[in-house]
């Protein structure tokens, strides 16, 4: 088993935070079918996005520049952001992350609406990766 040590820099840190999670999502994954949310760092790990395309579907919800910033303006725990400019950090990461990204088997544009429209919006996009018929919708 791999442990991870309370690193000395805070950049460690959050490499050691994003192992632990690797760690996790590979546990998940050995549990059968579910749905789970691994967050973007988890998936830039090339192990772990091995292991997502051997065991599940990944699904990339793309969102705009400008909304992903609105949303994390809200938020105080995205250790990645803490930093002097986080809008240029945020748009740095996107810009790394993006390519691998777009290798997901599934692609979704998020944006700013309902929570059920883009859930009805996966709930189609995976049946169509699946080859199968429209399944019922979630209501709000």
């Amino acid at each position: 088993m791999l442990e991870v040590n309370a690193p000395a820099k805070p950049e460690a840190a959050v490499v050691a935070a994003l192992v632990r999670r690797s760690i996790v999502l590979v546990r998940l994954l050995e549990g059968g079918p579910q749905v789970m949310a691994a967050g973007g760092g988890a998936i830039m790990n090339p192990d772990t996005r091995a292991l997502v395309g051997a065991k599940g579907v990944s699904v990339w919800l793309d969102a705009d520049y400008e909304v992903l910033l609105r949303r994390v303006k809200r938020r105080t725990d995205r250790p990645m952001l803490k930093t002097a400019d986080p809008a240029e950090t945020l748009r740095r990461l996107l810009d790394e992350r993006k390519p691998v990204y777009a290798q997901a088997d599934v692609t979704l544009r998020s944006r700013d609406a309902p929570h059920e429209t883009i859930v009805n919006e996966a709930i189609a996009a995976l049946a169509g990766h699946f080859g199968i018929g429209s399944q019922a919708a979630v209501r709000g």
